[in-house]
């Protein structure tokens, strides 16, 4: 499960064609999920029409092209939302798990992250989320949490944006 916490970010040409995508232009997303984890492909409109219809993927989803942002300039900020959560999810340590799912929700919330859909697998229900700018993919387990428990999870992440 190392990879499970993996970002997959936007491809920036098709998988198949090798076509380089276009601002604008739509294409399609497939996450497939294997024991390595998930795995990302892009593919144009023309390799979508043209796919091999056993191809059967967890998720897939159409967007829009948007080219990736130019690179911000080093900042000694305070952490953000967004910082905390990628670094979670690059560290596999399962005390981050309820933080990752708050953090998610926060961005979701604010419109950073959007929902794409939400799987069932073996181990639980999965929130499959793709960041609004970068196209990034970000799979979070749900853990659904209850209400007694939303607050001391809440306090805990609010302490470490501070």
């Amino acid at each position: 499960m190392a990879n499970e916490w993996e970002i997959k970010g936007r491809a920036e040409k098709c998988a198949v064609t090798e076509h380089l995508f276009q601002d604008g232009e739509y294409f399609y997303t497939l996450l497939f999920h294997d024991k390595e984890g998930f795995r990302r492909m892009d593919l144009s409109e023309e390799a979508w029409q043209q796919r091999n219809d056993n191809m059967q993927p967890f998720s897939f989803w159409r967007s829009k092209f948007e080219p990736p942002p130019p690179a911000a300039p080093e900042a000694l900020e305070k952490e953000t939302a967004e910082d905390l959560l990628r670094r979670y999810m690059l560290d596999e340590n399962a005390q981050h798990a309820n933080a990752r799912y708050i953090l998610s929700l926060m961005l979701e919330r604010k419109r950073i992250l959007k929902q794409i859909e939400a799987k069932e697998d073996g181990d639980g229900r999965i929130l499959i989320y793709e960041h609004v700018k970068t196209g990034e993919v970000f799979v979070i387990p749900d853990l659904q949490l209850k209400l007694d428990q939303l607050a001391a999870v809440q306090n805990e992440v609010a302490g470490l944006l501070k």
